[in-house]
């Protein structure tokens, strides 16, 4: 019996081993929910035609550049709801979800099935990924290619899949941009949470106040390491960098064309200096002051007490929501210190007026404001956890800063980044949408040894203790590269990536269909892809630590 029961348990690791082989030759990021892998091959060559609807032309087109750029030959694309043998077929099926596709590559052809261009989209992303990773980076030695037989069901876990992107630190342009976009695009990830103003910056044209780009996306100098918060070193060379609002719009489009929506985050009441640098009497103090030199948190606050400076919030948000056509616009509301507002006679007296006892009550009453003004021009409303008025922070610990009597509107997305999980458990009991974002999972600013591979691909947004019936109101996840200390290219896209590629499969895949020996495998085909694409990823050596290889 025992050799019988050694004997089973070689078979079946024999069978876990081959179909971690056979699925390792199929190498799709994020990992499909249903694969099943055939015989055989389907050959694309010049006779291959595209069949479309018309409303799946421009995923066709899409389609068409990619092989012809891969083959060296012109493909026709036929509009056409009819299949024959050797061609490639968009068709619809209406009961598919917004985002589910499926891919069937048989030898008589292929099929990518959806009821959305998005659908079409995700669906074109991964038979991309079937393709030899230099396609289209190197000249063929025939004028054909033979893409292997794979039938896929897909859908994404969750509707929220983002990277963010902190520019206000160090302005990094549109190219790289738009570098980022088109990784995400293929991940199937579809937020770009843009971080575009902060206490060291503001980095997009508002044309009704010039002065925020004139003085505010300009900074003297900069606060470099090695002691990082601590350090009392300066670059001695000023940094700057702002998109005008052409540029945005050519953006928004760029990152449209690839199903991804980008939120805008607008900072408010605190994280403001650059703001009040600008115009002083935006701030509480009403004293001049320039863009800081250091990071950190600043205690300069936005002087909400004033009506003017009111007006000038709603009217940065209206040229903001001009240029997004975002449905969530993101107002932060995190980090934010009461000294001025406590210290501050006018702001004292409003509270009195509007029966708030303490200042995080105000901050709560004014972040309604914010979202009541937002849900009137048909938006809402996200921010970081503390809009609820937690107390995540010393500087807050206080029972003067307790938000008792202010319950946040109904309708915000809550973007959990920090504190005890149960603050998440808490909003979704009540009813709120939430991104988690928790930080020790998901900061790409942390180096591999603070946040391996394998920990942000292990990361799951919904926590342990949740009742399922509130599963639903987890959306989905956030991934952030802050970038106070990330001042060049190479540096963000070290810590970027590989690790995007770990967190687009925590957003699409079902938990019980990944693993991370074959996503590592999997891995290796993206990574030359990025090397193609002259992307300096962090190679395998850096990307776990000892710990985590014991």
């Amino acid at each position: 019996m025992k050799i019988k029961y050694i004997s089973l348990i070689g078979i079946f690791y024999l069978m876990a081993v081959s179909n971690l082989l056979a699925q390792s030759n199929i190498n799709i990021i994020p990992q499909p929910q249903e694969l099943i892998i055939g015989k055989g091959v389907f050959t694309i060559n010049s006779q291959t035609e595209i069949l479309y609807l018309a409303e799946s032309k421009h995923e066709a087109i899409i389609l068409q550049e990619f092989i012809q750029n891969g083959l060296g030959s012109k493909i026709v694309t036929v509009q056409s709801n009819k299949q024959h043998s050797g061609s490639i077929i968009f068709k619809q099926n209406s009961e598919l979800e917004k985002e589910s596709y499926e891919l069937d590559v048989s030898k008589n052809g292929i099929q990518i099935i959806a009821s959305t261009n998005t659908g079409w989209f995700y669906g074109i992303q991964s038979l991309k990924q079937l393709f030899p990773e230099s396609f289209g980076s190197s000249l063929l030695e025939g004028t054909s290619i033979n893409i292997p037989k794979v039938k896929i069901k897909d859908a994404p876990r969750f509707s929220w899949r983002a990277f963010m992107l902190d520019e206000a630190r160090y302005f990094k342009g549109m190219k790289q941009v738009k570098m980022l976009l088109d990784e995400m695009a293929r991940l199937k990830m579809n937020v770009f949470h843009w971080h575009l103003v902060d206490d060291q910056g503001w980095r997009i044209e508002i044309k009704k106040y010039p002065l925020l780009t004139e003085i505010g996306s300009t900074r003297a100098s900069t606060q470099v390491g090695p002691l990082l918060w601590d350090s009392p070193i300066q670059s001695a060379e000023s940094h700057s960098g702002f998109y005008t609002q052409n540029e945005i719009k050519e953006i928004v489009k760029y990152a449209s064309e690839r199903h991804i929506t980008i939120v805008p985050e607008i900072e408010m009441p605190g994280h403001a200096t650059a703001a009040i640098a600008s115009y002083s009497w935006l701030g509480t103090t009403k004293k001049e002051i320039e863009v800081p030199i250091k990071f950190g948190v600043s205690e300069e606050v936005y002087d909400i007490s004033d009506p003017k400076v009111y007006q000038f919030l709603t009217d940065v948000l209206d040229e903001v929501m001009d240029l997004f056509p975002s449905k969530v616009i993101h107002i932060g509301g995190d980090e934010v210190k009461y000294t001025h507002w406590k210290n501050s006679d006018t702001v004292q007296t409003y509270l009195k007026e509007n029966k708030l006892a303490t200042p995080a009550e105000l901050q709560v009453f004014f972040t309604n404001r914010i979202s009541k003004y937002l849900e009137s021009k048909g938006r809402h409303m996200m921010g970081w956890n503390e809009i609820m008025g937690h107390q995540l922070h010393s500087y807050q610990e206080s029972e003067d800063n307790i938000a008792l009597g202010q319950e946040l509107a109904k309708g915000t997305i809550i973007h959990f980044w920090k504190g005890d999980i149960s603050l998440l458990i808490e909003a979704a009991s009540n009813g709120y949408e939430i991104v988690n974002s928790l930080h020790s999972n998901t900061y790409l600013d942390y180096n591999y040894k603070t946040l391996p591979l394998s920990k942000a691909y292990a990361f799951d947004p919904i926590p342990d203790n949740l009742d399922p019936k509130y599963y639903d109101k987890v959306i989905g996840l956030g991934c952030q590269m802050w970038s106070e200390w990330i001042p060049t290219n190479g540096e963000m896209q070290f810590l970027v990536f590989p690790r995007i590629a770990a967190y687009a499969e925590v957003g699409w895949t079902k938990k019980e269909n990944k693993n991370f020996d074959n996503f590592k495998l999997r891995l290796k085909s993206l990574q030359k892809i990025w090397e193609q694409r002259s992307i300096y990823y962090a190679p395998d050596s850096s990307v776990v630590n000892d710990e985590v290889k014991k």
